[in-house]
C-alpha cells in the first residue's frame, strides 16, 4: 500500500524545515514568498493533502459536512427524490471543495447519536437536516450543540404564499433579513417548500376533471411534509365543497408494497375512488400496476397523480400526471444556505422554487355513471 506523503517528505524535497513547511502551507508568515511558492509547488507534485482529523484537532474547519437519512432503508428503494437532492448538494459541495458524509439509520434517536458523534469528534463544519417531523429533537439538540444546520423542506408560511405561475427559488439578501425574524438561531437555517399550493393544484385539476372522491396515499405519519399535505387536501377539499366521507388521506410508509396495498384497500370499497394521488413516484406506480392487475383502466374508470416527477412517472404507460418540481435545485439551495453560514453570514431561509403539475395521459374525466 502506498504510504501518503507527509510534511517531513515535503521539507526533506523542499530543503527547508518542517515548521517552514507548516508555515508555507497554512498561509502564515514567517517564510519568503520564494519558500512559500517551493513549498507549495513540492506538496502538489508529492499528491500531498491536509490530515483532515488533525486539522479538526487544532480548531480548524474539517472541511465536510454531514446528511443523515432517518428512514428504514428498505423503504428507500428507486424513490428518486433522495438522489436528485443529493446531486444537487454535491454539484455545490464539490465546487466548494467540500466533502459530504452521508449515512442511513433507522430512526431520529439515532440520528442524534450521530450528531452528538459528529460534533464530539470534529467530523464535520455543519449538518444539512431532511425529513422535519412533527415533534422534532434535532433543532434543539443542534443548538445546544452550536452545530450550524440548515434543514431542508420546512412548511412556508402563509403570507410567503401566493398563486399564479410557479415562482423561481429566491435566495436574496432581502428575503433573508426579511425571513430572520422567523428563524432567529444561532445555527439554524432552513429552505422551505409550499406544500400547500402544490396539493391546490392537483385538487384543482381533478376537481376540474370532475373527480368527487378522491385518495390522498400520503407517506409516513411523524413527517411535518405528510401532515402539511394531509392539511392542505382537506383545506381545498372544503373550498371546493368536498367532505370528508369524499376526499381523504390514508398512510403509509412510502414504499411500493405499502402503496400497492393501499391500493388494493381502497379500490375494493363500495364506492371507490374516482381518482388517487401518491406521495411519491414509487407509490403511484405501484398504484398503476395494482389497477392493471385489478383491470381497471387508467384513465378510464382511474385517474392517478404523483407527487414528485422522475422517469419513472414519464415511462409508466399510461404516462402519469405529476408536480413537477427541481429537487436537485432544492439540494443546491440547501448547500449554498450551509457554506454561506459557515463563510459567516448569518442563518437565514431560502424557499425553493414552487412545484407546477404536469398533466398527463394518466388523469381524465371519471366515468359519466360516478
Amino acid at each position: 500500500m502506498a504510504r501518503r506523503p507527509t510534511i517531513k517528505d515535503i521539507a526533506r524535497q523542499a530543503g527547508v524545515s518542517e515548521s517552514a513547511v507548516s508555515f508555507a502551507l497554512n498561509g502564515r508568515p514567517g517564510v519568503s514568498q520564494d519558500t512559500r511558492a517551493r513549498v507549495r509547488r513540492v506538496a502538489e507534485e508529492l499528491g500531498w493533502q491536509p490530515n483532515s482529523a488533525a486539522r479538526a484537532l487544532s480548531g480548524e474547519r474539517s472541511g465536510a459536512v454531514g446528511l443523515v437519512l432517518a428512514r428504514p432503508a428498505h423503504t428507500l428503494g428507486v424513490e428518486s427524490f433522495f438522489l436528485q437532492l443529493v446531486s444537487g448538494i454535491q454539484e455545490v459541495l464539490s465546487a466548494a471543495r467540500t466533502a459530504l458524509l452521508f449515512q442511513v439509520v433507522e430512526g431520529i434517536d439515532a440520528e442524534c447519536a450521530i450528531y452528538r458523534r459528529w460534533w464530539a469528534e470534529r467530523r464535520v463544519d455543519g449538518v444539512l437536516v431532511v425529513d422535519p417531523r412533527t415533534s422534532d429533537p434535532r433543532p434543539a439538540l443542534l443548538e445546544a450543540l452550536a452545530l450550524p444546520a440548515v434543514t431542508i423542506g420546512e412548511a412556508l408560511p402563509p403570507e410567503d404564499r401566493s398563486g399564479g405561475d410557479p415562482a423561481p427559488a429566491v435566495a436574496t439578501q432581502a428575503v433573508r433579513d426579511a425571513a430572520a425574524p422567523a428563524v432567529r438561531s444561532s445555527v439554524l437555517s432552513s429552505v422551505r417548500a409550499d406544500d400547500a399550493s402544490a396539493m391546490a393544484q392537483v385538487l384543482e385539476h381533478l376537481h376540474g376533471l370532475g373527480h368527487r372522491r378522491i385518495v390522498h396515499v400520503a407517506g409516513l405519519p411523524d413527517l411535518a411534509h405528510t401532515v402539511r399535505r394531509m392539511e392542505s387536501l382537506r383545506t381545498e377539499a372544503a373550498r371546493h365543497g368536498l367532505g370528508p366521507d369524499q376526499v381523504r388521506s390514508v398512510l403509509t410508509d412510502y414504499s411500493d408494497t405499502e402503496g400497492a396495498a393501499a391500493t388494493r384497500r381502497v379500490l375494493a370499497e363500495p364506492e371507490p375512488p374516482t381518482a388517487l394521488v401518491y406521495d411519491n413516484d414509487v407509490m403511484a406506480v405501484a398504484g398503476s400496476a395494482v389497477a392493471a392487475e385489478l383491470g381497471i383502466p387508467v384513465p378510464g374508470r382511474l385517474s392517478i397523480v404523483a407527487w414528485d416527477d422522475s422517469a419513472l412517472c414519464r415511462v409508466t404507460h399510461p404516462r402519469l400526471t405529476a408536480l413537477v418540481r427541481d429537487t436537485a435545485g432544492f439540494g443546491r439551495l440547501a448547500a449554498e444556505e450551509l457554506l454561506a453560514v459557515l463563510a459567516g453570514d448569518p442563518p437565514g431561509v431560502r424557499i425553493s422554487e414552487r412545484p407546477r403539475l404536469e398533466p398527463r395521459e394518466s388523469t381524465a374525466p371519471p366515468p359519466a355513471h360516478t
